[in-house]
């Protein structure tokens, strides 16, 4: 069943009634039920906020500590719930150490910085906009060349690809540009014991051998580590229409979606068709965004290495600086990483101490 009442337009996101504001009130992350509200102010007009309930920004990559700690140490969450911790981390030195989380899979996204990554598969030379997903049990270790800057996203369920539908398989990515590491001789070292630590249920245990614990010599089969760099993404673009979250989808875990936003021409082939995200209610998800690299257009104030965080039950949408800003642009040039989790995040303490604790107020109405 579809129902229209009142003023409205015929094509969502195009030719809006003037004098009004779009809101998208979806179900299932836009994948569901969905009503389009035409209102006569903008969602996101308040005058003031109190409570918890917030839209939040976070200096995220602010939260490390000092260059040269410890791998673990450095990694500080920053928003949690029971299917996902997403939190940064700092390293410039080789780990004296290698690493296995046996609480979930991992998408470890570099923000800066390049080395090499050694895994039970094999090693892998990473760089700059690469996504590096680890799953569940798999030992690594990194061997950066520098500082390397990552954001860290655990899942309790296994990451995966999204269904493709329609567009086929080679949307957004040819599965071809995935890479894979080859097993390799790890460099020598001259060492007494290997310490391998081991999260399970958020503790260590330590677990010592005589041999660099990285010695797979051959493997087969579907399950193991990815390499994807942002680069090698090709958006799925709409000339006439603003198209959702939804068709940006990188990674899928239990009851959390991974997007990455990337350069790619705005809406110019319809005059009346919107160039910025459209206003809406957060019903289902939170919806978290890593500010990775370019012009962050919608989001007036944001750095690179920061996280904005919109919580489910508040209105969010672009700030009307970002409206303005839109109308003669041709194309976006932001990269970002898009976090959507099912259940409420919460706000780890770490955060605290890096939040713009103003961020709210850049939607402000204020009295005339």
């Amino acid at each position: 069943m579809l129902f229209s009442r009142g003023k409205v337009t015929r094509q969502a996101h195009v030719d809006i009634p003037e004098g009004t504001y779009e809101e998208e009130y979806a179900r299932e992350g836009f994948f569901g039920r969905y009503a389009h509200l035409y209102r006569s102010h903008a969602p996101v007009g308040w005058t003031r906020i109190e409570g918890d309930l917030r839209p939040r920004a976070l200096r995220a990559m602010d939260a490390p500590p000092p260059v040269g700690g410890d791998y673990l140490a450095s990694r500080v969450p920053l928003l949690r719930n029971r299917d996902t911790v997403i939190s940064t981390a700092r390293i410039s030195q080789a780990m004296p150490y290698h690493f296995r989380n046996a609480d979930g899979d991992e998408v470890l996204f570099v923000h800066a910085g390049e080395g090499r990554i050694e895994t039970d598969f094999g090693p892998l030379d990473y760089e700059k906009g690469d996504y590096l997903v680890i799953p569940r049990g798999t030992v690594y270790r990194f061997l950066p060349a520098g500082q390397t800057d990552l954001l860290v996203i655990e899942t309790a369920g296994e990451v995966g690809l999204p269904d493709k539908g329609i567009l086929g398989q080679h949307a957004l990515f040819d599965p071809a540009v995935i890479r894979v590491p080859s097993p390799a001789a790890p460099a020598a070292e001259e060492r007494e014991e290997w310490e391998l630590r081991v999260k399970r249920c958020g503790r260590i245990t330590s677990v010592f051998y005589l041999w660099n614990p990285c010695d797979v010599v051959g493997w087969k089969g579907n399950l193991t580590v990815w390499q994807l760099n942002i680069r090698d993404i090709r958006p799925v673009l709409s000339e006439r229409y603003h198209l959702p979250p939804t068709a940006h989808v990188t990674f899928m875990a239990n009851n959390v979606v991974i997007c990455t936003f990337l350069p790619r021409p705005l809406e110019t082939g319809d005059p009346g068709a919107l160039k910025v995200p459209f206003y809406h209610s957060n019903i289902d998800y939170d919806e978290v965004i890593f500010y990775h690299d370019g012009e962050f257009f919608s989001r007036d104030g944001i750095e690179p290495g920061w996280v904005t965080f919109h919580p489910q039950g508040i209105h969010h949408g672009p700030q009307q600086k970002a409206v303005a800003a839109s109308r003669d642009k041709t194309r976006t040039e932001e990269k970002a990483v898009m976090i959507d989790t099912r259940h409420p995040l919460e706000v780890a303490p770490p955060a605290l101490d890096v939040e713009w604790k103003e961020y709210w107020k850049s939607w402000q109405k204020r009295a005339e």
